[in-house]
């Protein structure tokens, strides 16, 4: 199921259903309902990323083997992100860093030290706007444009990994993700650290779902994702599974040289 199928879909079924009401009554409801249903699955497909209705996404490894992957999106923050590099070091767990471009003034030395202890620094759009999926597909372009040149600046590699604000997804970012030739990044295990701001419940959550090819989506912004890794990074060392970097997961290249 994608965007360019459903559409062609719901049209024909629009096309019979005019057909038939030439000759058989059809009340509007019919209508209303059909109209429902497609922007039902038009919302589906925008805002869960790892449905690939708009942009095939990398959202989790179809494997046996207990690997997986540690996601943070929303920095770098100058207060937490050192906190969390600190105990990833601790554990030898690397990560994937999805950083805004706007965060990164000031906070360089932190993506130099994502870049030397392998962890992976990926762009996250450089304003990252409430409103970012209503940008035209050239607004969209020239925000991640901007945040993979500031990336490029401090570790002195372009990012080829690019994860959509709120996961939201839409034909205008296909073109610009296009354009841009970026690989889009998603995740099928979403903490809710964000709004759940207690890590006994993230933890519960994440240990409660996660299974060999996950992809975890944290963010290095919330104090609370903090304080439970280290109890999550011990909890997988325990249960057998291995932190792995995404390229690795996937089989990917991160970077390119620009």
């Amino acid at each position: 199921m994608n965007f360019r199928n459903v559409n062609i879909f719901f049209v024909l079924l629009l096309i019979m259903l005019v057909f038939i009401g030439r000759s058989q009554h059809i009340g509007w409801g019919m209508y209303i309902l059909l109209v429902s249903i497609f922007f039902a699955v038009q919302f589906y497909g925008c805002y869960f990323i790892n449905s690939g209705f708009h942009i095939k996404a990398y959202c989790e490894k179809k494997t046996d083997k207990k690997e997986i992957a540690i996601t943070f999106d929303d920095g770098p923050d100058n207060t937490l992100t050192p906190k969390i590099l600190n105990i990833l070091r601790e554990f030898y767990a690397p990560a994937a860093f999805f950083c805004i471009g706007k965060k990164i003034k000031g906070n360089e030395s932190l993506l130099v030290q994502m870049y030397k202890e392998n962890h992976i620094v990926g762009n996250h759009s450089d304003s990252h706007a409430m409103w970012f999926d209503l940008f035209s597909a050239e607004r969209m372009t020239k925000d991640i444009s901007e945040a993979g040149k500031k990336i490029h600046a401090v570790i002195g590699m372009q990012p080829k990994f690019f994860r959509p604000p709120y996961g939201v997804t839409n034909p205008n970012l296909r073109r610009a993700v296009s354009r841009l030739k970026y690989l889009t990044m998603g995740w099928n295990l979403r903490s809710l650290d964000t709004a759940l701001k207690d890590e006994e419940k993230i933890f519960r959550r994440i240990t409660g779902k996660i299974k060999p090819g996950s992809v975890i989506l944290l963010h290095d912004t919330i104090k609370e994702t903090e304080i439970m890794l280290p109890k999550l990074l011990f909890w997988l060392r325990e249960n057998q599974y291995k932190v792995v970097r995404m390229d690795e997961l996937f089989n990917l290249t991160a970077y390119e040289k620009a």
